[in-house]
């Protein structure tokens, strides 16, 4: 494939995307982009690959967000793709169910069975839909590809995999999915790329963020994560629980006279740091704050961490490297210390040095555990999933046109 590449990493409050220019398998990054605060204080940035800055602006929030973004989005690029032709979108999907494992070519059919996932994925998989849709009424000729955050995560060990609840349930498709899978395919080629013996070891990635998981992994295959049915199993997050019993959710119903929908707001949009601290979702504003409950949030996500992180050992029977990726995991030191100091059994030890310069290595020789600081690239997974699916339906006869 030659010409350009749209790739669209929508979330539930911002919308990142990237154009690459692709001649064959060589992808060049030609423009990046961002919208932040979607939902309160939208706010579009846009610079070049080389850093040449194209805009930076606040927006409105208007009736029509979510077009007025995406028109936005066609008049950055429109000078880009004058001679190097737009030939497909890539849109990253939360969730793919059971019945997708691979990218997949867009049609409303597929959007319809992708429609009956939101429950499973309330806060991204609106978001992500709302884009395709509006793709599909503004450029009804562009092939567009969604690729699942799921995927990556298809073949965990089944008993990972499974729920102890009724098998009339399991046959319906309720078990563990896992998510990020996108950032975990971008560390699992890393991994490759830098050594064949290292993409052997047995290896937990930490792909911490606003929203956190961990991925045990071995020779670039996903082995057991911590998110499950949903993206809020696992790490305590910005503002989701993570895992909690579920007795909790039923003593809420009962003794506060909590609906199912409060609580699903509560535990996605008011738990995890927010609701420990009372103060803020965002670790930064939590570790610059004296409040001693920013401190107990700080305390509780590195003990959550390390918990879920355990369990990763124990299904990998060992773990012979750590990687720590995504927003908190590739900037924060201090997290990177704090839950490294708890891994002190597992031999663990940290290069201070390394890591306060966010080096590539940040463990130190004679520990038992490397521990490594590789920035995730979710859009070029994007891109490079996009163009092979659309490449390989025209060398297959197929009409590629989102139908």
């Amino acid at each position: 494939m030659n010409g350009t590449i749209l790739a669209l990493n929508a979330g539930s409050s911002s919308l990142k995307f990237r154009l690459y220019e692709v001649e064959g398998d060589k992808f060049t990054l030609v423009l990046r982009g961002q919208f932040d605060g979607v939902n309160e204080n939208p706010h579009l940035s846009v610079k070049e690959a080389g850093g040449k800055e194209i805009c930076n602006f606040d927006l409105e929030i208007g009736e029509h967000m979510q077009e007025d973004m995406l028109e936005r989005i066609f008049s950055v690029i429109k000078p880009y793709t004058a001679s190097r032709p737009l030939q497909a979108v890539g849109h990253r999907v939360l969730h793919g169910g059971g019945r997708f494992a691979d990218p997949v070519l867009l049609n409303d059919e597929i959007v319809e069975y992708l429609e009956t996932l939101i429950p499973m994925g309330p806060l991204h998989q609106p978001a992500n839909l709302a884009s395709i849709k509006l793709f599909r009424r503004i450029r009804p000729d562009l092939p567009q590809v969604a690729c699942f955050d799921t995927a990556f995560h298809v073949n965990i060990d089944e008993r990972a995999a499974r729920y102890p609840i009724p098998l009339e349930y399991e046959a319906k498709g309720y078990r563990r999915f896992g998510f990020h899978g996108l950032s975990y395919t971008y560390i699992a080629d890393r991994l490759r790329e830098i050594s064949e013996y290292l993409v052997k070891k047995r290896t937990v990635v930490a792909h911490l963020g606003s929203g956190s998981s961990m991925c045990a992994m071995r020779n670039g295959k996903a082995i057991d994560t911590t998110m499950g049915l949903t993206p809020l199993g696992g790490l305590m997050m910005g503002t989701r629980s993570g895992t909690v019993d579920p007795g909790l959710v039923l003593t809420l119903m009962e003794a506060e006279n909590l609906s199912p929908a409060e609580i699903k707001h509560m535990l996605y949009y008011k738990s995890g740091l927010l609701g420990v601290s009372g103060i803020s979702g965002d670790l930064r504003v939590l570790m610059a704050s004296e409040d001693p409950n920013a401190k107990k949030a700080i305390d509780l996500f590195v003990f959550r961490a390390c918990r879920e992180l355990s369990i990763m050992v124990a299904t990998m029977q060992g773990m012979e490297s750590l990687v720590f990726s995504a927003g908190i995991g590739e900037n924060s030191p201090v997290i990177r210390k704090l839950i490294c100091e708890r891994l002190a059994w597992l031999g663990v030890q940290l290069d201070d040095e390394a890591n306060n310069a966010n080096a590539e290595i940040i463990s130190c020789p004679e520990s038992r555990v490397e521990v490594r600081v590789i920035p995730t690239d979710e859009e070029i997974v994007l891109a490079r999933q996009t163009s092979r699916v659309v490449s390989e339906a025209l060398a297959a006869g197929q009409d590629v046109a989102y139908a």
